[in-house]
């Protein structure tokens, strides 16, 4: 879409979800919360990044994180999502574009994130260079995220090209 100064513009979603294991820290937009269990995955299964991995790609219509990240390949066992999350900055320079900025859901009835939001954000935002916003729901008891099962993340990306399509 070209906006009226010319920019084209691109949205896109992005969505993932981890089940509670316990295995190893809980990571959530590179943030180690202390005292809650870690989400099943076989990177650290950082949902926030992912999700914000997954719209970015979506945006411009680059393959998505499992695609280029299989959990099949043993060098991604354990990655870091906000590691991964800089390969995918990359590829979106690459394809000539940037982040004018990105929204994110994340879904979760514990722990609580409300005190972790601002790290969460500042970490999100100094990847992706641009802003980053974070909001922290409750499922209010619904599925299995409401039932504290795990976690999911939603995320919206808006891109910003000075090239044509």
């Amino acid at each position: 879409m070209s906006a009226p100064n010319g920019l084209n513009l691109r949205v896109g979603l992005g969505f993932d979800v981890h089940a509670f294991d316990g295995s190893g820290p809980l990571v959530l937009g590179g943030v180690t919360i202390p005292d809650a269990p870690g989400l099943a995955g076989h990177s650290d299964a950082d949902v926030a990044a992912h999700a914000v991995a997954d719209s970015m790609l979506g945006a411009c219509g680059l393959p998505d994180l499992g695609s280029l990240f299989p959990a099949s390949d043993e060098q991604y066992r354990g990655a870091s999502s906000i590691d991964l999350l800089r390969d995918v900055m990359t590829r979106i320079a690459d394809a000539g574009w940037s982040v004018a900025n990105i929204d994110v859901v994340i879904a979760a009835e514990h722990p609580r994130l409300a005190p972790h939001i601002p790290e969460m954000a500042a970490n999100l935002s100094a990847v992706v260079g641009a802003p980053v916003s974070v909001k922290p729901k409750h499922a209010e008891g619904v599925g299995a995220v409401g039932r504290g099962e795990g976690i999911a993340a939603w995320a919206i990306a808006l891109l910003v090209s000075h090239e044509s399509d």
